[in-house]
């Protein structure tokens, strides 16, 4: 009896993928446009952080949203309300993340000629949007002060994969049992190439340091 074939897919779906993210990276380069993803598990405050950013920075940038969910256009409707961008959104159909393909189409349907910054909010999951590269320049995440100082730890490919985590909801930690250099330990236990920017998107508190952040990577992209 001849042995079973054993084909892996999961290691093939992530090359081709990663094959389409470079190839989508580098277009997006070429072109001038900084595309940044954004990834956090839900409630988090991803889309307030990412009003408060962009009404700080799309007096100097042409700004595009992209807005990821199961379902739902909820996000990029608070997006378009709060700030004036355009804010597209892209149903995954049931995935719970988003690929390089996916992102493409919805780069596909920017005028990427009026484009300087595109933010992906990615679906609210910190298992499978680490997984899959998206053909972004560069990936953060947002950890909130409910979720735990030990979120790293339980997450690990998440806090590998992220160039910066901002750390959420400052304002509340005198109510949680937080700690905020345990946090950063354990973040860089994950990644010790990983900036940690404390921030409160509620009243703004460290937010500036974070557009700096970025303000510097768009003009590094730009030369």
């Amino acid at each position: 009896m001849e042995d079973v074939r054993i084909i892996e897919i999961k290691a093939s779906v992530f090359e081709d993928n990663n094959k389409e993210a470079d190839e989508l990276r580098e277009y997006l380069r070429s072109k001038g446009v900084y595309l940044l993803n954004v990834m956090s598990s839900p409630g988090s405050g991803k889309t307030t952080t990412l009003s408060r950013v962009i009404n700080l920075l799309k007096d100097e940038f042409k700004i595009a949203v992209m807005e990821a969910d199961i379902d739902s256009d909820i996000d990029a409707k608070k997006i378009k309300e709060a700030t004036g961008v355009e804010s597209i959104q892209l149903h995954t159909g049931g995935m719970c993340h988003l690929d390089a393909g996916m992102t493409r189409q919805g780069i596909d349907n920017l005028d990427l000629n009026n484009v300087d910054l595109v933010i992906l909010e990615n679906v609210g999951n910190l298992v499978c949007p680490a997984e899959f590269d998206t053909g972004a320049i560069k990936s953060i995440t947002i950890l909130s002060v409910p979720e735990g100082a030990d979120k790293p730890l339980k997450y690990p490919l998440m806090y590998s994969v992220c160039d910066v985590v901002l750390v959420n909801k400052i304002d509340v930690i005198p109510y949680f049992d937080f700690d905020l250099e345990e946090c950063k330990r354990n973040v860089h236990m994950r990644n010790p190439n990983a900036l940690v920017m404390p921030i409160s998107a509620k009243n703004g508190d460290g937010i500036e340091v974070f557009v700096d952040w970025l303000r510097n990577e768009i003009h590094s992209l730009k030369g």
